[in-house]
Formats: structure tokens, C-alpha cells, sequence
């Protein structure tokens, strides 16, 4: 089975992650830095000086960032920049291929600065960056209208109590080479699949606004997406019949939650250890920041705490 996870192509997203974030062969895939890059980073330990907090971003990547600054990650990565006392200064280029290469391993050709220091969302334990300790545990979720048959539901597997003629008749919205598929296919409903591409030739489409445009014209009665993403679609969709998150709990044969940290280069621990202990500090302000865009989370056990219903 396929355990790919979240990153804008947080369907692929998380080529990335299935490393998960989200899962191998999607936006975030490329090749590890060889010894000699790694080397090169390592001789920068300290903490990044000068005067702003040069962070590596996707202009057109909402619910995580935007060039408006409009994203989770945007608003995290404001409050890490007051506390720091530094001001906010982005490197922007899509999250696919080339991301790291183009943003955080990227040097100015005249200064050999490095272009931006810290990318805010990346999978834990993902091999294209050094990893924080995590401020995000979400999981996949289902987005479908609030009324009619789902109208009492609060979690994903409920679906599945549909009559099975009513289950048979549903459209699912997924992305390849994510969990979705893989539950489909458990569930004998991969015929019942409109799936979409892990990344589009216009780096200003996301998977909110692809899925978001088809479920809103009912071209698919539900979609089948990480997280942070159903919890955007359904804040953000007005008019017509309001929808609702049903989110996935852990399971021991698909991989539906993974967790977030944030992304610097290898072998700057000072940085890394700066990074983590702001993160330790202010679980509360953060998780403030995740719960005002309804972002489905679980706590240690893998329990969900909250989702928008």
C-alpha cells in the first residue's frame, strides 16, 4: 500500500510524507544532498544572523501559506519572528519538485548567503532536511455536506455504515498516492474514485482548490484530504449546504496521521535546538493558531481533539 502524506501536494503531500507528508513520489521527492552539500551545511551551525527570519515558503499553498500571509505557517511563522525580535522576509517557490534545492539549500550567487533558514512545514523525519521536534499531529480526513445522510456522522469510518447501495452511488474525491486510495481499494470502492493528479502544470493550484471546485459544482460527493486542507474547505466554503470534516483515526493497516515540524539544514543544531525549544515553549499559542483553521489534531494517544462539524 501506498503511504504517502501531506505537503501542498500534501496529496503526493506528502511524497513527503510518506516518507509520509505526505508518502513517496510526490512533491516533495528529490534526490538527498550528497556528502559534499551536507559538508558545505554543516559549516553553518549557528543560529542565522542578520536582521530578519528568512523563512523558505510557497506563495500560492493555502491553508498552509500564501504570499498575503493568509496561512497556518504564515501566522507561525509570525509569532517565532516576534519572539526572535527579527523580522519576517520570505523565499517563495512552489512545493514540488526542487523545493529545497530552490529555497533552503539555495545561495545567493554574490554573497553566498543562504536564501531563507527555516521551512515551517515539513514531515517529521524527512530525509531532505533536518527536523524539529513536531508542533502538528493531524490526520486525512473526509470532507462531505453536513446534512442528509451524514448528518449525525463525526468520523471517517461512519461512511461505511452507509447502506451499501447508497455507498455504492457516493463519488470520492482523492489525490493518487495518498492513503485515500488505499482505503478505497480496502473497501471495494476504488471504482467509486475521481481521482486527481498530485501536481498540476500551474504551481497557483492547490489541492483545496481543485478538490473544492468539484465538490462545491457536485461533481463528487465527497473528498477524501489531509487535514489541515478539509479543514480549510469547510471553513471557507460558503452558500449552499454547509459541510463538514469527518477525520480519520489511526489504524494499524493504512496511515492516515503524521506530524509536522519544521525543516532546517543539516548540521546546523544550534538553530535546530533554537527552533525546538520555542517550539516546547509555545504548544499553546501554536495549537491556537492550527485550531483557528479547524485543523482536525490528535494528542499523544491519537486521540482527536476537535474538528470543525
Amino acid at each position: 500500500m501506498t503511504t504517502p502524506a501531506p505537503g501542498r501536494l500534501l496529496p503526493a503531500l506528502l511524497a513527503g510524507l510518506a516518507v509520509a507528508i505526505s508518502g513517496v513520489g510526490n512533491a516533495w521527492a528529490q534526490p538527498r544532498p550528497s556528502a559534499e552539500a551536507a559538508a558545505r551545511e554543516a559549516q553553518s551551525a549557528s543560529v542565522p544572523t542578520g536582521e530578519a527570519l528568512k523563512v523558505c515558503s510557497d506563495a500560492h499553498n493555502l491553508p498552509q501559506s500564501d504570499d498575503k500571509g493568509q496561512g497556518y505557517e504564515n501566522k507561525i511563522a509570525e509569532a517565532l519572528a516576534h519572539d526572535l525580535k527579527k523580522k519576517l522576509a520570505y523565499t517563495y517557490f512552489p512545493q514540488r519538485m526542487g523545493f529545497v534545492r530552490n529555497t533552503l539549500r539555495a545561495q545567493d550567487a554574490i554573497t553566498h548567503a543562504y536564501k531563507c533558514d527555516v521551512i515551517i512545514g515539513v514531515p517529521k523525519g524527512y530525509d531532505q532536511t533536518a527536523t524539529t521536534r513536531p508542533y502538528m499531529h493531524s490526520t486525512y480526513a473526509i470532507v462531505v455536506p453536513a446534512n442528509g445522510a451524514f448528518r449525525n456522522f463525526k468520523r471517517a469510518a461512519q461512511v461505511l455504515s452507509l447502506p451499501p447501495q447508497k455507498l455504492k452511488e457516493l463519488k470520492f474525491g482523492i489525490f493518487a498516492q495518498t492513503p485515500a486510495a488505499d482505503w478505497l481499494l480496502k473497501n471495494g470502492l476504488l471504482d467509486r474514485a475521481a481521482l486527481y493528479q498530485i501536481q498540476s502544470g500551474d504551481p497557483r493550484q492547490n489541492p483545496q482548490s481543485i478538490v473544492g471546485a468539484d465538490l462545491t459544482a457536485d461533481r463528487i460527493d465527497a473528498a477524501i484530504v489531509w487535514g489541515p486542507v478539509a479543514g480549510f474547505l469547510v471553513n471557507s466554503h460558503s452558500g449552499g449546504t454547509p459541510w463538514k470534516v469527518l477525520p480519520f483515526d489511526p489504524d494499524p493497516t493504512i496511515r492516515f496521521d503524521y506530524e509536522m515540524s519544521m525543516g532546517v539544514r543539516f548540521g546546523e543544531t544550534q538553530w535546530k535546538n533554537t527552533l525546538d525549544a520555542w517550539i516546547a515553549s509555545h504548544h499553546e499559542e501554536i495549537n491556537r493558531i492550527l485550531t483557528a483553521y479547524h485543523i482536525p489534531l490528535l494528542d499523544d494517544q491519537g486521540r482527536i481533539l476537535n474538528a470543525r462539524n
